[in-house]
């Protein structure tokens, strides 16, 4: 097992396209600089630190969430709190893994 998989995931493709494919929400998690370096389209930033301040938007999207950072540590990070608020939500790794 790899390190980011003890965080929840984050490089199980076929994980991140089934989620995509019931209309997930990709939400990343990194820096407005590293968003600028490149993103999946559709994407939706909202940085680590204000993801337990944003929770209930979140919840509002109604939608199963991938969450991707640079490489999966800081998405890690941040599905711990959306599954401790009951959202549905998968570590997506590296931001290039939703870009499928």
């Amino acid at each position: 097992m790899g390190l980011f998989n003890f965080f929840g995931g984050g490089t199980d493709t076929n994980a991140i396209k089934e989620y995509l494919d019931k209309g997930a929400v990709i939400l990343d998690v990194r820096t407005p600089a590293e968003w600028a370096e490149g993103k999946p389209e559709g994407a939706k930033l909202i940085t680590l630190n204000e993801v337990p301040s944003k929770i209930n938007q979140i919840k509002a999207w109604n939608k199963p969430v991938v969450v991707v950072c640079r490489s999966g540590g800081r998405a890690g990070t941040a599905l711990n709190y959306l599954k401790e608020a009951g959202i549905d939500a998968i570590n997506g790794g590296a931001w290039q893994n939703a870009a499928i």
